[in-house]
């Protein structure tokens, strides 16, 4: 379903003139003016600005604390997700916050500033920052809040340490603005409960607030209008009014910015608050079904269990085939949507996964069984980082589908009589569920007390002992069983959309698990599991039919007609696995469906382009338009241009993200322009991780061990990114080197905690200290750095288990440990 802009600024409540995000404060702008001092020129101001406005100093600083509201909104974007039970979605945004901190590129960025203004509280804001990302990642809301908050008033803190009074009160305001935002972005999205409860909470906050009496003081009719519009938006009972009231708040903000501050300083303080409505509209269009990252996620699904059945089949003596399935996969993950998808959300998992395929199809063209399985693990460790790192929360509803394939796997192994082939598959899901890989075995134990003893006690342990007794009747029957609970928890937890994306990596699954049957010469057991396949699909599958029918019905029925055609082929012994390829490709297609259409019926899709559309109309009537267009035109064409293009992906379903990275970057060079300062702006680029320290980068140092580039005899290397190592663990041997290389981010340290290693061993940390005291000392004096294009090696000699961190990053959890084993 797409979405016009004309259609929008035609039809939706979010976007008529009336509801823009205001700006025009309807002053005489023919007034007689004054000059206000800034940092490279002079603009003017109206007559009625204060003497106190005349003073203010207007030069980068202002962008660069506007930047810093802009943080804090998100970080209210986060509670306000809390406020609606989204905690996952809560811990991812604070998660963004962090990384586009750390991301913050050049000597005016937000994150040299806030460091340069006061380290202690940078320090802190990491330190807060991590553990509210932490706190709604586990499921703890109050936490995750009260965490979130303190993180924001680090900010706030460092603004009144850097600009005048009267853009700190500016400011101030307008995030009271960005919050009213907040709610209406929960009424948008259907939450109306907590979109109420949330004004409640801006109220009551607003009451003690120093934006109170700024907001009162410039001017008692926007005051009013303020307070007015979050109190109806508290009391009111449907999206609508909470929607317009919430917005007639926020426009207050904007009015009363140009009251308090000069104008230079309102317009870019009006900018930050249209970047913050474009993070509300990148949250609010992901709440709209799973999404395309879930239907990415669940292909990789489908290429985990593809890859599992190259195992069996060289077990089975199928070297030939098993190596054609396994370059079968390579050739389409090269032209799959969850190519790229994977490539941006892991690097290391992309290229972890490609390179262990190109070793599964060599092991099994060689019949080499244990380096089959070495091959496989690789290929699925890669796989399964990547569906949690797209899937979030939602990997566990893939990872019980993928566990069922499996299980499918084993119950077809026990047909053919290799029953100690099925235990072994069935012991290595046993130990698999007990490692809780990826949250499966809490998640189903919080699920259900009972169907978490019959999954795991009755059925996953009864298929383990009567495989391994040969007892093919009663290990079909576990199977089965265990199946069916994994089933049962992904229908009590996930979504339509979630169920119906993961049944179609299983369902995908199956076709090939015919063909292999068909390969080994049992047909009709082949054309069995695709009755069996179509009959569970018949009746629901969960929702899957009933979804796939109505998000395509010409997919739907192609779905089905493949499924019947692998069908066909084994029972007239034909070309089945080329069937099964065929219908692979329409269970791929199946998974990007069913979350297209969710997040169509959602509606929020439309919703989040009327926000950015309201943002489109109401700039072309703003002062800071104007404003901005005078002070650099080339800012003012890219900022135009960046919310056209993401107004434009809203609409047509195209790159969310990509677009609204763009325009947050544009809107940033844009606060910049206004105030003066735009050769000041952080560069374009903002995907780039590094800092540049100037003066500092030159006082960090290594010591011993940190090397220019890997050492060749490296055995094992450990990438160091923005906040994590990866892998954050590894298993070693005695005497393997290992060599941490510095690939995103600042400059990392690695440092063991002192007790967190074995018994007896030396104790390490880049820069050579004896120490975890000394390193952490040695760190605040510049030593112990691990930099751009370096690594530091050490070799383990000492068996156990050796907990490691990095120094200034501690507080966003980029920890890891190294398990050395004899």
């Amino acid at each position: 379903m797409t979405y016009s802009r004309r259609t929008l600024l035609k039809t939706t409540g979010l976007a008529v003139a009336t509801a823009g995000l205001a700006g025009c404060s309807g002053q005489d702008d023919a007034s007689a003016k004054t000059k206000t001092t800034t940092g490279s020129s002079e603009t003017e101001t109206d007559e009625a600005e204060t003497t106190a406005q005349a003073d203010v100093t207007v030069d980068a600083s202002v962008a660069v604390a506007a930047e810093w509201n802009v943080m804090c909104a998100r970080l209210y974007d986060s509670i306000a997700l809390a406020t609606a039970g989204h905690l996952g979605s809560a811990g991812q945004v604070t998660q963004d916050v962090f990384k586009r901190f750390e991301g913050a590129s050049g000597e005016w960025g937000a994150h040299e500033q806030l460091e340069a203004t006061n380290k202690e509280n940078y320090e802190t804001f990491e330190e807060h920052l991590g553990g509210a990302q932490e706190a709604f990642s586990n499921g703890n809301a109050v936490e995750g809040t009260d965490l979130a908050r303190q993180a924001s008033n680090n900010l706030l803190a460092a603004q009144r340490g850097r600009v005048d009074a009267a853009v700190v009160d500016a400011l101030d305001v307008l995030l009271f603005g960005a919050r009213a935002r907040d709610v209406e972005m929960l009424a948008a999205a259907g939450e109306v409960e907590a979109a109420a409860t949330l004004a409640h909470d801006v109220y009551e906050s607003f009451e003690s607030a120093s934006a109170h009496d700024a907001l009162e003081d410039a001017s008692g009719e926007l005051y009013e209008a303020f307070e007015g519009g979050i109190e109806g938006a508290a009391d009111a009972s449907d999206a609508d009014s909470i929607q317009q009231s919430a917005r007639a708040a926020a426009d207050a903000t904007v009015d009363a910015s140009y009251e308090l501050a000069p104008e230079s300083v309102a317009g870019a303080s009006h900018l930050a608050l249209m970047q913050s409505v474009g993070f509300d509209a990148e949250v609010l269009s992901g709440l709209g079904g799973p999404g395309d990252d879930y239907a990415h996620a669940a292909s990789l699904t489908l290429y985990r269990a593809r890859a599992a059945d190259v195992a069996w089949l060289v077990a089975q003596g199928k070297t030939e085939f098993a190596a054609t399935l396994a370059g079968d996969v390579f050739a389409h993950f090269e032209g799959a949507r969850a190519h790229e998808a994977l490539e941006e959300a892991d690097h290391d998992a992309y290229e972890g996964f490609e390179s262990g395929l190109e070793s599964l199809k060599s092991a099994a063209e060689s019949g080499d069984a244990e380096a089959t399985a070495d091959a496989l693990a690789t290929v699925d460790e890669n796989l399964l980082t990547g569906v949690s790192a797209l899937a979030g929360e939602g990997a566990t509803t893939l990872e019980a589908a993928f566990f069922r394939a499996r299980l499918a796997d084993a119950r077809e192994l026990v047909e053919l009589g290799a029953t100690d082939r099925a235990a072994s598959i069935a012991e290595g899901l046993f130990g698999r569920f007990e490692e809780n890989e990826a949250d499966i075995h809490e998640a189903v134990e919080h699920e259900s007390e009972d169907l978490y003893h019959r999954f795991e006690e009755e059925h996953l342990a009864g298929l383990v002992d009567a495989a391994s007794a040969g007892d093919a009747e009663k290990a079909i029957t576990h199977a089965e069983g265990a199946m069916d609970a994994l089933f049962e928890f992904e229908t009590a937890v996930s979504t339509t959309a979630e169920v119906s994306a993961a049944e179609a990596a299983f369902f995908g699954a199956r076709g090939f698990d015919a063909a292999g049957l068909a390969t080994l010469d049992s047909s009709a057991r082949a054309s069995d599991v695709v009755s069996s396949t179509f009959e569970f699909f018949e009746t629901g599958a969960g929702g899957y039919h009933e979804a796939l029918e109505d998000a395509d019905h010409d997919l739907y029925e192609s779905f089905e007609g493949a499924l019947g055609e692998v069908r066909t082929a084994a029972e007239e012994d034909g070309d089945t696995y080329g069937a099964a390829k065929t219908y692979n490709q329409k269970a791929v297609d199946s998974m990007y469906a069913v979350v297209a259409n969710a997040a169509a019926d959602a509606g929020l899709s439309a919703a989040a382009s009327g926000l950015m559309s309201g943002v489109f109309q109401t700039f072309e009537g703003a002062r800071v338009h104007e404003t901005l267009e005078e002070s650099d035109h080339g800012a003012y064409e890219g900022f135009e241009e960046k919310l056209g293009a993401y107004v434009s992906a809203l609409e047509d379903g195209g790159d969310v993200d990509a677009t609204a990275e763009a325009y947050a970057t544009a809107t940033l060079r844009a606060q910049f322009a206004v105030v003066g300062a735009i050769d000041k702006a952080p560069s374009a680029d903002s995907s780039s991780h590094g800092h540049d320290h100037g003066s500092e980068e030159t006082e960090l140092s290594g010591g011993p061990n940190v090397v220019e580039g890997v050492p060749e005899d490296a055995d094992h290397v450990v990438k160091m990114k923005a906040v994590a190592f990866e892998p954050a663990e590894l298993t070693v041997k005695v005497g393997d080197t290992v060599a941490f290389e510095h690939v995103g981010g600042e400059a990392h340290s690695v440092t063991a905690y002192g007790d967190e290693i074995p018994e007896g061993a030396a104790y390490w940390a880049s820069g050579g200290f004896e120490s975890q005291d000394a390193a952490e000392t040695g760190w605040d004096e510049g030593k112990g750095a691990v930099q751009s294009g370096q690594s530091y090696v050490h070799t383990f000699e000492t068996a156990g288990e050796h907990g490691y961190y990095c120094v200034p990053h501690e507080a966003a959890d980029m920890t890891g440990e190294i398990i050395v084993e004899e």
